[in-house]
């Protein structure tokens, strides 16, 4: 019987963390493997709070990764850390997110049963049932600029380049996944690497999925897998006043290590463009922007090089 290892990744959400659990341990019922929380280093008594929790949970451990190298470094310490028996699949699930009671079965059995697929991700929605968009195309420089320009014509022009296409109805092929609820076989990892530790948050995902296709193992998603997902409670992404650094950090890294850094200049050019374009727009239409406050300076400063950080 295969086996899955189930890697929940917490850090300073103790409590939601635990909700998480309690939703994947029915979700992996019958199935062989295990769950491990692995604390990132939260220093804020979230870890002692797991451990007590979770001592008399069958099947579950809780690690303290010693560091808070971000979402790929807390993962990749999970997946290391491996089970005793090892495992055949790796699944990702996040703090905030809920597996239904078959979620996790329905991505292990579409991977059993379609040996050349690598990585399988949920249908991932809201708490209130509205669907979540968690499958995208790969960045490219098409992409850049019809995202940052938000203007119809161009949307109608590029839109077979759109990061965020209409959400699947029906299980397809995609190029990457949101992270919310990811399987991969193990023996992926062990060919591609895992996650990029260079990316502290963003597009490590987006990276990952790209060497598994590179490597021959496409990814799926599979609309019978649901979980629940309240989205960006660790990172706070939904109170940004100001877009941190890391995230242009990783956007950076991602184009060229991907594309080299000419590509990744003439991505930046193009995004730089079409934030020109919307700007003009809402100049004309008497609306506001849709960036966060000091973004468009942030972005050229920091992409461009001319300050290594942008402030926070």
């Amino acid at each position: 019987m295969s086996r899955v290892h189930c890697i929940i990744l917490n850090w300073r959400t103790a409590d939601m963390t635990l909700d998480a659990t309690r939703a994947a341990l029915p979700a992996m019922e019958g199935i062989d493997g295990a769950i491990t929380i692995v604390d990132n280093d939260s220093q804020d008594g979230s870890f002692e709070q797991m451990q007590a929790a979770a001592a008399d949970w069958p099947r579950v451990r809780v690690l303290q990764s010693g560091r808070n190298g971000g979402y790929g470094a807390g993962n990749n310490f999970g997946i290391r850390a491996g089970l005793p028996e090892g495992a055949d699949y790796v699944y990702i699930l996040n703090s905030d997110a809920f597996p239904a009671p078959d979620a996790i079965r329905k991505l292990l059995e579409y991977l059993e049963s379609h040996p050349d697929v690598g990585l399988a991700g949920s249908h991932i929605h809201g708490l209130d049932g509205a669907p979540h968009t968690t499958a995208f195309r790969f960045p490219s420089i098409a992409s850049e600029f019809e995202g940052a320009a938000c203007t119809g014509i161009f949307s109608r022009l590029l839109k077979n380049s759109i990061v965020a296409p209409p959400l699947p109805t029906q299980t397809t092929r995609v190029d990457w996944l949101a992270g919310a609820s990811v399987m991969v076989r193990q023996k992926v990892l062990d060919q591609i690497g895992l996650f990029d530790e260079t990316f502290f948050l963003y597009f490590e995902e987006t990276d990952l999925c790209r060497r598994a296709a590179l490597a021959g193992w496409p990814t799926v998603y599979v609309v019978e897998s649901r979980v629940a997902h309240v989205g960006s409670v660790s990172t706070g992404m939904k109170e940004w006043k100001r877009v941190p650094r890391y995230w242009f950090a990783s956007r950076r890294h991602y184009f060229i290590k991907n594309h080299g850094r000419a590509y990744a200049a003439l991505a930046t050019l193009a995004h730089w463009a079409g934030l020109g374009v919307f700007r003009l727009k809402a100049l004309l239409q008497g609306k506001k922007p849709h960036t966060p406050p000091y973004f468009f300076r942030d972005f050229v400063t920091y992409c461009f090089g001319t300050r290594s950080k942008p402030e926070n």
